[in-house]
């Protein structure tokens, strides 16, 4: 009888999942020429402010503007200032209210001219200052708001934050993220969430079979201390010490720009070239050039810098910090370790190196997965959310 019941359900789920997709082609099918396209507007950083936020806004907006269904507009969160007002920028503390509002000014006079207000969201002080007023503009003017949650903070973020953050995030109409971690983040404090991967344009990376590997190692992450760039110096260290060719690019800036060269010379590291901040376009060659990516975040959701070493044939040993173990697999798509042990991540580096078996197990798997971030993909879900918002459809 249970077994009876238990199937029944199971016949039933899988009825109203064919359903739904049957309700979704339906609905892109009837994206033709009778329908008036669909208005977006994105509100990310620009490539002002460089990292993964700006990086797949920018290619949301290039990809969604081939789109005959859609119209896309951009509104960046960090507007530059007309006229005398842009030396106001330059200020410290004077630039945080100028550039606000600006920022208050073009969400008051851009939000009405859209269908779906699409806010990209880090945490804290960002989520208050970037995120909080688009959702509120938006519901004022009756639009339907979509917020892109991207914060690798997300649960210091909802813990700390709760009074604020829950309750503008309930305000908007949909929450995207892009990760199943963050799903799982969300819903532990009762928010409901949908994952749509970050898709990596995999036709800028060249995948290189590396054979043998050479001991060249890269590194991509901002010089902030969530990122723990220290400890892949460190890590570097106890490399070179097994192998003196061994060379590092590290790529990025910020604020521990001088910590991290006075430690480079602390350690008497040699080969070690930072290249400071680079230009998306520019990472494809920087990729191709490295043999292998460390990466020793202590914070994060799902880094591009990791699927784009996928995409490029370079095999990936990084910390096992928030949603990375959802993208890298432990000895499957990469090697994992704990979060601020450059011990294990130095004998990760160095076992790659001297099993070239296992090396070319994990690239060639790693390749694989960076199917479902590819833009074709990624693309269906996003049409099939939009217009599930737009239509009142929507369902998690």
């Amino acid at each position: 009888m249970e077994q009876t019941e238990e199937r029944t359900m199971r016949e039933w789920s899988e009825a109203q999942r064919a359903d739904r997709q049957q309700r979704v082609e339906r609905r892109a099918t009837d994206a033709d020429t009778n329908r008036a396209p669909l208005r977006i507007l994105i509100i990310a950083p620009s490539h002002d402010i460089l990292g993964g936020q700006s990086v797949h806004a920018a290619q949301l907006v290039k990809e969604f503007g081939k789109e005959p269904s859609l119209r896309v507009g951009f509104l960046p969160i960090n507007p530059r200032a007309p006229g005398f007002l842009k030396y106001l920028q330059r200020i410290k503390y004077v630039r945080t209210v100028v550039t606000s509002l600006i920022y208050l000014i073009k969400l008051l006079t851009h939000i009405p001219r859209y269908d779906v207000i699409h806010a990209s969201s880090a945490a804290y002080t960002g989520f208050m200052l970037a995120t909080m007023p688009p959702i509120f503009i938006g519901k004022l003017f009756g639009k339907k708001v979509v917020l892109n949650y991207h914060a690798g903070q997300a649960v210091e973020h909802l813990r700390d934050w709760r009074r604020t953050a829950i309750p503008t995030i309930k305000a908007a109409d949909a929450t995207v993220v892009s990760s199943g971690w963050l799903v799982d983040v969300f819903a532990r404090h009762g928010l409901k969430a949908r994952a749509i991967f970050n898709h990596v344009e995999l036709d800028n990376f060249t995948f290189r079979e590396r054979k043998p590997l050479r001991p060249v190692f890269l590194s991509n992450r901002n010089f902030d201390p969530i990122y723990n760039v220290p400890c892949v110096l460190r890590a570097f260290a106890a490399i070179q010490k097994r192998f003196a060719d061994a060379s590092l690019t590290v790529v990025g800036d910020g604020a521990q720009r001088d910590e991290l060269e006075q430690l480079v010379r602390d350690l008497n590291l040699r080969h070690v070239k930072f290249t400071g901040l680079v230009a998306p376009e520019e990472m494809p060659a920087l990729c191709n050039a490295a043999d292998i990516y460390l990466n020793a975040s202590n914070v994060d959701n799902m880094p591009l810098s990791i699927l784009e070493a996928f995409a490029s044939g370079l095999p990936v040993v990084t910390t096992d910090a928030g949603g990375i173990p959802y993208i890298v697999s432990h000895e499957r798509t990469g090697l994992l370790v704990q979060m601020n042990d450059d011990e294990a991540m130095a004998a990760s580096a160095i076992r790659l190196l001297e099993d070239a078996e296992l090396a070319a197990r994990l690239v060639n798997h790693a390749r694989a997965e960076c199917a479902k971030y590819k833009w074709d993909v990624v693309r269906k879900h996003w049409l099939e959310f939009y217009r599930e918002v737009a239509e009142k459809s929507f369902e998690f």
